[in-house]
């Protein structure tokens, strides 16, 4: 988890992270989340002489965000947390703002970070899991019922490993972070070895590694193109601890997408310029965003 209190000016004023403690189960998450908040608050208090104005969170999964709920998160197991009301009820009332981690992510880079000045692009993390934030001039496109984005789970592989969300050969089991570092951890007979070793591995001409990250990044190409066909964004911005590796990652993904493309145009692969901060950054936008509405209201 990572948390800020951010300034009127939009000053960074103290940042903060904790683990969420997923092993302990998905209540005790919730409850992590809200005493970092409060714990956060406190902070403020103490060392800037007042509190919170408002409170902007961002959680993965699938998020009700006009409703305030977390819906269901695959990785941390949780259904049906109304979140909005608990941290409101945590913070004394200030207004809170909820978004899905990605999409706020996304909303970051579209406004201060790669996709600047893109009327469309595509953000995606490869992380823990893999989403997607639609960027469609200026905001980010929820879809109807606020599962708009989720590319994580189109079905690369029809024979592939079970995913949390009930399917098989989902894209993020087969080319998010912890995919690789699964991947990379059989392969080496090291437990411990994880995404970034097998980088590491690749750059060094390792031949077990270079075989785990084609498979990868065939998989990250082939769910690419699946959302290019659809959406056909200007910039497609690549994200998360996988997109550390740079080039190692950079190009070969844009070559295989290249390789696939018939009638499609292609989009500006690029890195994310905000790196693991873009949710955080993007929730600070969300809080600042519902209080200059509550004032133009």
């Amino acid at each position: 988890m990572k948390a800020a209190l951010v300034g009127a000016d939009g000053a960074l004023l103290y940042e903060a992270r904790r683990a969420t403690g997923r092993e302990r189960g998905p209540e005790a998450v919730v409850e992590s989340i809200l005493a970092f908040a409060a714990d956060l608050r406190a902070y403020g208090e103490e060392h800037f002489g007042e509190s919170a104005l408002a409170a902007g969170v961002a959680v993965p999964g699938i998020v009700d965000a006009e409703k305030g709920i977390a819906v269901y998160a695959a990785n941390l197991g949780w259904r049906d947390v109304p979140m909005r009301q608990l941290l409101g009820e945590r913070l004394g009332g200030v207004p809170v703002a909820l978004g899905h981690d990605v999409r706020t992510g996304g909303l970051a880079e579209g406004r201060i970070g790669a996709g600047n000045g893109a009327d469309r692009f595509l953000f995606i993390p490869l992380g823990t899991g893999i989403a997607g934030a639609i960027g469609i001039a200026g905001a980010i496109e929820e879809g109807a019922h606020g599962y708009a984005g989720e590319i994580g789970h189109i079905v690369i592989r029809p024979d592939g490993p079970d995913c949390g969300c009930g399917q098989r050969g989902c894209l993020e089991t087969l080319a998010s972070a912890s995919a690789v570092s699964r991947a990379w951890a059989a392969a080496s007979g090291d437990p411990k070895a994880d995404a970034a070793d097998c980088a590491k591995a690749v750059e060094s001409g390792d031949p077990k590694a270079l075989a785990v990250w084609r498979d990868a990044v065939d998989a990250l190409a082939a769910g690419l193109v699946t959302a290019l066909t659809l959406l056909d964004p200007r910039t497609l911005i690549i994200g998360g601890g996988l997109a550390e590796a740079g080039e190692t990652l950079f190009t070969p993904l844009r070559a295989a997408v290249e390789e696939r493309v018939t009638f499609q145009k292609l989009p500006h692969i690029v890195p994310a310029a905000l790196g693991d901060t873009a949710g955080c950054l993007g929730a600070g936008l969300l809080a600042w965003d519902l209080l200059s509405t509550e004032v133009s209201a």
